[in-house]
């Protein structure tokens, strides 16, 4: 299998940077809240799915510029676009679109989230695509499809966000469109946790540090599974999660920790 060496990668549409073995998204267009646009959609998916071959990264954090998370798809490239298209090159861009929550889901680093201020539209899709979200009290969360007149079906939000808050909460923020206050999204269970806004990034990254540091190929194995067990039934998923622990007690991570164990010590893990 081919390996990538991500800290290398240079981005073009959004901020890279790589801190040990933690890689950090930006979104950098502040002056207009850090809206998506064709191409940035496009090189989000294809940053994920490299990063399936990534030896370097363990874990990403994904965050906006300039005190806000994402404003969701830009109105004049993209949605002043979208109204000129046939139903060929729509299908073609909402794929698309979709494919980069795909990507998220499939790359095996945890991707923590760290939103301020507005997370609208695909911002919100990108959060819940995220494994963890921190967010701050005065965060704004909104689901804008119903808004401009689209279903609330958009790139994944019928299946991610009800797994994450419930059906019916659900229902509510996609059927409005209204906006999730940030305390309101951390009772929902949509954020892990309330952070100052000063402080976010950098308890985000923390978090981030901390699961790099762990045993990163049960955390690529975890992720799968919480993935693939969606559609199953309970058999299937003991079943797939007997085979997944066994294949993690063959790594040398399973091994250093019950060394460290015995000698008293903490296990450091080395994602093998």
């Amino acid at each position: 299998m081919k390996q990538t060496q991500m800290s290398n990668y240079k981005a073009v549409h959004f901020g890279w940077a790589v801190a040990g073995k933690v890689g950090t998204i930006t979104l950098d267009r502040p002056e207009r809240k850090n809206p998506l646009t064709l191409e940035s959609y496009a090189e989000l998916r294809d940053l994920f799915r490299q990063l399936v071959y990534a030896t370097d990264i363990k874990t990403v954090v994904f965050t906006g510029a300039g005190g806000n998370f994402c404003s969701g798809g830009d109105v004049h490239d993209i949605i002043g676009k979208l109204v000129k298209m046939d139903m060929t090159a729509l299908l073609a861009f909402t794929r698309m679109t979709g494919d980069m929550i795909k990507a998220m889901r499939a790359c095996p680093q945890p991707i923590i989230a760290a939103i301020d201020g507005v997370c609208a539209g695909a911002g919100a899709m990108i959060a819940c695509g995220s494994d963890l979200r921190f967010g701050t009290a005065r965060s704004k969360v909104a689901f804008l499809f119903v808004r401009v007149g689209l279903a609330g079906a958009d790139m994944g939000a019928c299946t991610l966000l009800p797994r994450l808050i419930g059906m019916s909460r659900a229902a509510d923020l996609l059927f409005t469109g209204r906006v999730m206050g940030g305390e309101e999204a951390e009772r929902y269970g949509f954020y892990n946790r309330l952070v100052e806004p000063e402080k976010l990034l950098e308890e985000s990254t923390a978090m981030a540090a901390s699961l790099a540091d762990g045993p990163t190929f049960g955390h690529g194995m975890t992720k799968k599974m919480l993935v693939q067990e969606w559609s199953h039934g309970l058999d299937e998923c003991i079943e797939s999660e007997a085979q997944a622990q066994a294949i993690c007690m063959q790594t040398k991570d399973f091994e250093r920790a019950y060394n460290a164990f015995v000698a008293k010590q903490k296990p450091v893990f080395e994602g093998n």
